[in-house]
This record gives structure tokens, C-alpha cells and sequence, in this order.
């Protein structure tokens, strides 16, 4: 081996020793080495890398390095629960919305609104947001049975041929049944708010009538514009 002294020397060593930032950024990067974990089969497999297909699976993630969980990941939702969902939340907002407008009809009844005309609009929104929640709700309802009667029709078909119903597309047949039971229940309680909403119309109008015929109701009226 070539002997160097001065300056040479100092190149020489500093080219055949490892670099000490290269040597720490190689630890931190073990130490924050991840795996992966998943259940497969019913089996729980991990890996140090997510095969592809399996992006949207759920999952936990774990320190390589220290055997701790560092984080979860939960599956991506199938279009049918992003749908119900959506559905959801539609229908928390049909509830926020019929109380926010109970409070504002008790607390200003008389001196917020001029005539009976004036107050049905503000259920206005309320019915228009009901009625189209029903017209989904039907529409999946109709959507999701004639699939379901597509996969029964298969189903059938191979059973009179001999031939045996695969697991996949029982499976299917389950979960798409149990959709349609959701949807058709969603549908009804969205019909029952309708009647609901009605009655309540009705009922705000016949209070306001009655507050209005009395002399103070007559003296809080708003005044016309």
C-alpha cells in the first residue's frame, strides 16, 4: 500500500475512511425503516414494501427498528359506502336544518315574518333538500335491486346447470342484499321526515295564525316594507 505524508496523507485518509454523515444518515435510516403489515387470507402478513394492489387495503405500519406501531391506515371505502356516506350526511344536515329552523321560529315567530306567505319560505329549503334525498334514496333503491336480481339470475343459472355458485359471486350476492336493506330503510326515513316536515309546517302556520289573532300578536307584527 502507497505510503502518503502532508497534505496527500490527509486526502488519502479522509478517501479510505467512511464519511461520518453518510454513516449517520445510513443509522437514521434504518432506525426509521418501516414495515408493513396486512391481513391476507386471513393470515397477518408483513413486508418491508406495499405490493401495489394493495394500496387502498388497510394496514398497520411499524418501526423495522424498534418493533413499535408507528401508524394505521384504514381501506379505502367501496363506492357503495362513499354513497352511504354522502347519504349521511345529507341526512344530518335535513337535521340541522329542521332545528335551526324551530329555533328560529320559536324565538321570532310574530316579529320576523309578515304573513304566512313570508313564513313558508323558510321551510322552503328544508322540503327541496327532503324531496331530493327521496328521489336518491328511491333511485338507489331501484339501482341496487336490479343488480341484486342480475347476480340471483347467475346464481340460478349455474345452479341448474350443475354447475356451483362461486364464492366470490355469493359474497356478492350478501353484500349487495344488505346494501338494498340499508337503502330501502334510508328511503323510508327520509319519506317519514317528509310527513314529518309537513305536519310541522302545518303547525307553525296554525300557531302563527292563532299568536296573530291575539291583540299582542297584532301589536309585535312586523311592519310591511
Amino acid at each position: 500500500m502507497p505510503h502518503y505524508t502532508g497534505p496527500l496523507a490527509l486526502i488519502a485518509a479522509l478517501a479510505l475512511s467512511p464519511a461520518p454523515a453518510m454513516a449517520q444518515k445510513g443509522k437514521a435510516a434504518a432506525a426509521n425503516k418501516k414495515l408493513y403489515c396486512w391481513n391476507q387470507d386471513g393470515q397477518r402478513v408483513c413486508a418491508d414494501a406495499l405490493p401495489a394492489h394493495l394500496a387502498g387495503a388497510a394496514r398497520e405500519e411499524i418501526n423495522a427498528h424498534s418493533g413499535l406501531r408507528t401508524g394505521e391506515v384504514q381501506r379505502a371505502m367501496t363506492p357503495e359506502e362513499r354513497a352511504a356516506r354522502a347519504e349521511e350526511e345529507a341526512r344530518l344536515k335535513v337535521e340541522a336544518l329542521a332545528e335551526e329552523t324551530r329555533r328560529r321560529t320559536e324565538q321570532a315567530l310574530l316579529v320576523t315574518f309578515q304573513d304566512e306567505d313570508d313564513l313558508r319560505r323558510v321551510f322552503t329549503e328544508r322540503v327541496t333538500l327532503v324531496d331530493n334525498s327521496i328521489q336518491t334514496a328511491r333511485y338507489n333503491v331501484a339501482s341496487l335491486r336490479e343488480g341484486l336480481v342480475t347476480l340471483l339470475c347467475t346464481a340460478a343459472e349455474r345452479e341448474l346447470s350443475g354447475k356451483p355458485v362461486p364464492d366470490k359471486l355469493a359474497t356478492d350476492i350478501r353484500r349487495r342484499h344488505a346494501q338494498l336493506l340499508y337503502h330501502q330503510q334510508l328511503q323510508r326515513s327520509f319519506e317519514r321526515q317528509r310527513t314529518s316536515l309537513g305536519e310541522e309546517i302545518e303547525t307553525t302556520l296554525q300557531r302563527f295564525r292563532a299568536l296573530r289573532a291575539t291583540p299582542a300578536g297584532r301589536g309585535n307584527a312586523a311592519p310591511v316594507a
